[in-house]
């Protein structure tokens, strides 16, 4: 079995542990610019989360955007940013800044999906566009990993150098919490789409899963054996290096 060449991890991890991955994506709040030096001399590329679409109420500029905000993720505890305020786009673009500051490699751009046809954001679209323009002219030389909103491809795709995905092959179920697979034929259907779209855009895809047994890891390495791209099967809190029952 080839090893996970992806690491999401949202909580705070020692970073000589770290090593051999090609995308390590990471949450800055809990690392000094050294700690991020040791993560880049292990990793191929070091990347910060950060969400172009909502702003959790433990983050460190909730205070600036709470009352910018149009309504609430009650799953994450998070609220959903409104694009067309100016202050919002300036205190993002201050963020960015700082995560470059510290000498990522790129950013991982959470929540496209809330500005396409059924999201809670749809009708700002053209923001999210613009908004990423804007972040491209300003680091032409910097990476970007989209994740989700794949129909905003088609504008978004010359400034992004790679598309995540989630839960292609598995299927988590956040009333219950249990987590599962994806009908086989569902399953592949959704990849060979994938793989259309990394064919069409040049770029590269990304897979994100979810388990917690090595019974589920084992099944979903199983379903991803053919594809080319590359992937990472976590739990869903992504708060520690993926741990399964056996």
């Amino acid at each position: 079995m080839r090893k996970d060449s992806v690491l999401v991890c949202y909580g705070k991890l020692a970073p000589e542990n770290i090593k051999g991955y090609k995308y390590l994506i990471l949450e800055s709040k809990h690392y000094f610019p050294s700690n991020l030096r040791v993560f880049k001399s292990q990793n191929e590329k070091v990347f910060a989360y950060i969400s172009l679409g909502e702003v959790n109420e433990n983050a460190i500029h909730y205070q600036d955007l709470k009352k910018l905000t149009l309504g609430k993720n009650k799953i994450w505890n998070s609220h959903y940013l409104d694009l067309s305020k100016k202050k919002t786009i300036e205190t993002l673009m201050l963020i960015v800044d700082e995560l470059f500051e510290k000498g990522y490699d790129g950013l991982f751009l959470d929540n496209f999906d809330n500005y396409t046809i059924h999201g809670p954001q749809k009708d700002q679209k053209a923001g999210i566009i613009e908004l990423m323009q804007l972040i491209k002219k300003k680091y032409p030389k910097k990476m970007f990993i989209q994740n989700a909103g794949l129909e905003l491809l088609p504008d978004t795709n010359s400034y992004v150098d790679a598309v995540a995905v989630e839960s292609v092959v598995t299927d988590y179920d956040f009333k219950t919490q249990k987590y599962g697979l994806k009908k086989a034929e569902q399953a592949q259907k959704y990849l060979s789409e994938l793989d259309k779209i990394h064919q069409s855009y040049k770029i590269p895809v990304i897979l994100i899963e979810y388990a917690d047994s090595e019974r589920l890891a084992a099944q979903i390495k199983d379903q991803l054996e053919d594809t080319k791209f590359d992937y990472f099967i976590g739990n869903i809190d992504l708060q520690t290096i993926p741990k399964f029952k056996k």
